[in-house]
Parts: structure tokens; C-alpha cells; sequence
């Protein structure tokens, strides 16, 4: 059992039942945008209702997308906290693990980015442009090294702090 401080609001995800989305993101888009848009610090192209990477073409509409959105405001969507002796020991090798997850994932998913990797008091702080992320990169670790994986998913602000400990 963990002695982890959970800040108020976050909650154990449970694995046994499905829950029902009720949370409020202000990053998605209010409404449709036009289509095709493009996002001018990324390039990301918004074509067929989703966000994907590709040539816009010329007159496109430009719209900044959600992930730069979430950079430019520095309010990331995940968190993922890595830590341990066992990840003092392999650092560099998760964190290549990280990374290479990360890439993977942002040349299908735009809108899936690591936004900063932080290292404090002998742990590191991934944080995501997106909730799915910092789960998938969770759970690619853990698959990976074994050790404890603890998701905490705060409802009301749409926020997911992850856990690995080996």
C-alpha cells in the first residue's frame, strides 16, 4: 500500500466498470472548426474532424490545436511521476523508453506530446499534452520493468497523474 499524498479531487481509476465521461475539457474545440485548418506553430492539419499530420493546403484556416494551446498556456493533461532505486539504477534507458512511447504515439496522434520532463529529489516528472499519454507511457513502463503503477484521474479537471516506483 502506498503512503502517497493524492491532492483533493483525484481519484483511484478503477479497473472493474466503465465510467461515463462528465468531464468539461477547455482545450477541445467549442465547435467544428473549419475544414481544413491548420495549426501555424505545429503544422498539425484539422481534415476529416480530427487532427492529423500532413500538408494543409493553400488558404487554409488557421486555428492553433489543442496540445499547443495547452503548451502555450503551460497546463498539461498528464502527469507522469517515475521513481525508485531501480530507476535511479536504469534512468536513461526508461527515459529512452519514454521518449521513443512518446514519438510513436505523436506521428499517429498530433495531439499526444510530452510538454516538459522534470527532475527533482531523485524523481522525474513527465508531463502530457493529453490524458492517454501519460497512461500509455505508464503502462509501457510497467510492462516493460515491472515495479508499482498507481493512476489517479481527477474528474472535474479532466487531469491524470500517474505513479511507477521500482
Amino acid at each position: 500500500m502506498s503512503t502517497r499524498y493524492v491532492p483533493p479531487g483525484f481519484n483511484p481509476v478503477r479497473h472493474d466498470r466503465l465510467l461515463l465521461e462528465q468531464a468539461h475539457d477547455a482545450y477541445k474545440s467549442k465547435g467544428k472548426l473549419p475544414d481544413p485548418s491548420v495549426c501555424p506553430q505545429c503544422g498539425a492539419v484539422f481534415h476529416d474532424g480530427r487532427w492529423q499530420w500532413g500538408e494543409a493546403p493553400a488558404g487554409a484556416h488557421q486555428a492553433i490545436c489543442p496540445a499547443c494551446h495547452r503548451m502555450n498556456d503551460q497546463c498539461p493533461a498528464g502527469f507522469l511521476t517515475l521513481e525508485g532505486a531501480f530507476f535511479q539504477a536504469h534512468r536513461d534507458e526508461i527515459m529512452r523508453l519514454v521518449h521513443h512511447h512518446e514519438q510513436h504515439e505523436r506521428a499517429e496522434h498530433p495531439l499526444q506530446r510530452i510538454m516538459a520532463v522534470e527532475e527533482k529529489d531523485g524523481e522525474v516528472l513527465v508531463t502530457t499534452t493529453d490524458i492517454h499519454l501519460a497512461r500509455g507511457i505508464g503502462e509501457a513502463v510497467h510492462h516493460a520493468y515491472q515495479g508499482e503503477l498507481e493512476f489517479h484521474y481527477n474528474t472535474e479537471e479532466n487531469l491524470l497523474r500517474v505513479y511507477w516506483k521500482r
